[in-house]
């Protein structure tokens, strides 16, 4: 997420643009109370031994006995396990390069219709600790008959218990240029006209290009390998507390609302 001018003449006129600037400064974190999840649904399949993702991008199918199953297109990971533990629960373990970089218990409820993940993520931790948390979905439809039980279509509701280096960022604003960081060792430094600036410590995002639009937006472009997979834009209240976020999935076509808080 995430100079002096030696002219006094120079810096008067870039003055109202640096407090403009100065509005995003410091440290934020969402509020996971406050969270408005993309209406699409994810849709998987587990049926026959083999489990299909059928919205992840890219989308895989996979035998699901419990043994590492190779896929493509994906920075984080490089193979997925998936057990089945009961007809209620299966086991998402994912690896990239032979390490675990992801664990997951998915268990739907005993009328079906709602799915609780409890993870554990440090595809992108840096060597930190993991990203861990909770988060249920509500059913939409249903998955083909005599499939497993987490089949069907699903849409998040909520998030649980997300540690903080989740959801916890630092901007600095520099004359016109910005620097993001995170407890994840993600970081960038990035001019604020669109410039784009190197993504460090992000397997996923080679590149980010960031703007202010008037006095409190700054709106970032995510890329990989030249190409945008999505963008995050965050607009500070008057009160400087507060701000509204807004991210956007480009690859998976999905918009998330958030709210934000000052630290």
């Amino acid at each position: 997420m995430k100079k002096l001018f030696i002219p006094i003449a120079l810096a008067v006129v870039s003055m109202p643009a640096l407090l403009a600037q100065s509005a995003i400064d410091g440290t934020w974190k969402i509020d996971p109370s406050k969270v408005d999840f993309s209406k699409k649904p994810d849709v998987q399949v587990l049926q026959g031994g083999m489990y299909e993702c059928k919205t992840c991008v890219p989308a895989y199918k996979i035998k699901a006995d419990g043994t590492d199953q190779a896929v493509t297109g994906h920075p984080y990971y490089d193979t997925i396990a998936i057990t089945v533990v009961n007809d209620h629960e299966i086991q998402d373990v994912r690896k990239k390069g032979g390490k675990i970089v992801s664990t997951a218990t998915i268990t739907v409820s005993s009328d079906g219709n709602t799915q609780t993940v409890k993870f554990s993520d440090s595809s992108a931790t840096n060597g930190g600790p993991p990203v861990t948390g909770k988060g249920t979905a509500i059913r939409t439809a249903k998955g083909p008959a005599g499939s497993h039980a987490v089949s069907g279509s699903w849409v998040s509701k909520s998030i649980d218990g997300i540690s903080d280096n989740a959801i916890v960022w630092t901007y600095k604003v520099s004359g016109n240029e910005v620097t993001m960081t995170n407890p994840t060792g993600q970081s960038y430094t990035a001019k604020l006209d669109g410039t784009d600036a190197p993504m460090k410590g992000d397997p996923g995002t080679t590149s980010v290009s960031v703007k202010m639009i008037g006095k409190s937006t700054i709106e970032e472009t995510d890329k990989r390998d030249g190409k945008v997979i999505g963008t995050w834009k965050m607009t500070v209240a008057t009160d400087g507390k507060i701000a509204k976020g807004t991210a956007v999935d480009t690859l998976a076509n999905r918009t998330t609302l958030f709210d934000v808080v000052r630290q």
